[in-house]
């Protein structure tokens, strides 16, 4: 009989899930759109995903700016961290609102100005993106509606994004944000410094001339020591890093340092290192507590 009621148990489960599978509406993606940039002087794609009403209602929406990782594009985040589906199913359960959620390709910008002023992806970020976003698609304004997430690189830009301008966002989500020490800088070798930092800071540097103006200027740990406090109390900070990621000693000290300036923040360590599986299992999480915000 135990056999049975236990048989029992796992159809109606399976029946009870599938039921609720089949409720989930499922919300529209537009992959590879364009936005030409007067201030990067090329065309930048990018994609979006408008929640499953988007269509039918004349609702505004909040929005989530996803930011993806190093040598990824903005497809990455639906092609293999299936944000769409998360959304969906995230939406139909009722664990955050229906969100519009924009990814911009960066390429491998860092989502920052750079040493020379070559790549200005900040000055298009805040001046160009989010103004056309805004102003295409129905969403709801101000500061208290808008958030921006990623994970890598894109959860470093989403750190200094809303440090820089707190007055823009009411939320921030870093998954494996790629936070640094000062030591962590030092020690990394010429090779990698030649190959990808010197894009953004400036070539040949060695020792402490690394940490110049550029680098400091947009360095989380930096910037918490360095801006006004109360400005960044404005935000609602969620930190989520592996504990086996190269990234974690500099989110853990972001937190330490959050702490000591008693700056409200949700940090976060599970088990796992700098993978897709880890980001997509974080993600639910992450627009769980934007959405929150959002509806508070």
């Amino acid at each position: 009989m135990k056999k049975i009621a236990s048989k029992i148990l796992i159809l109606l489960f399976l029946f009870s899930t599938s039921a609720i599978m089949a409720q989930i509406s499922h919300g529209t993606v537009q992959e590879s759109l364009t936005i030409n940039s007067k201030i990067l002087h090329k065309t930048v794609h990018y994609t979006i995903y408008l929640p499953y009403d988007y269509n039918t209602s004349h609702r505004y929406y909040p929005v989530v700016y996803l930011l993806h990782g190093y040598t990824d594009n903005d497809i990455g985040w639906m092609q293999f961290g299936e944000a769409n589906r998360i959304a969906d199913e995230g939406i139909a359960k009722g664990d955050f609102p229906p969100m519009i959620i924009v990814t911009p390709d960066a390429g491998v910008s860092w989502y920052i100005n750079n040493f020379d002023g070559s790549v200005r992806y900040e000055d298009f970020f805040i001046k160009e993106f989010i103004p056309y976003i805004e102003s295409h698609y129905r969403i709801r304004g101000g500061r208290q509606f808008r958030a921006v997430a990623g994970l890598s690189m894109g959860g470093f830009g989403s750190l200094v994004y809303v440090m820089k301008h707190p007055d823009m966002f009411a939320a921030c989500a870093g998954l494996s944000a790629a936070v640094r020490t000062d030591e962590q800088f030092l020690r990394l070798s010429d090779t990698r410094w030649a190959h990808t930092e010197a894009l953004l800071y400036g070539p040949n540097l060695k020792g402490k001339a690394r940490l110049n103006k550029v680098l400091l200027v947009n360095d989380p740990l930096h910037l918490v020591e360095t801006i006004d406090v109360k400005a960044l109390r404005k935000v609602k900070y969620y930190l989520d890093c592996g504990d086996n990621d190269y990234f974690t000693l500099g989110n853990s000290e972001l937190h330490i340092l959050m702490t000591k300036e008693h700056i409200p923040h949700t940090y976060i360590v599970r088990p796992g290192h700098h993978s897709w599986e880890y980001w997509r299992s974080g993600l639910p999480g992450a627009l769980k507590f934007i959405g929150k915000v959002f509806t508070r």
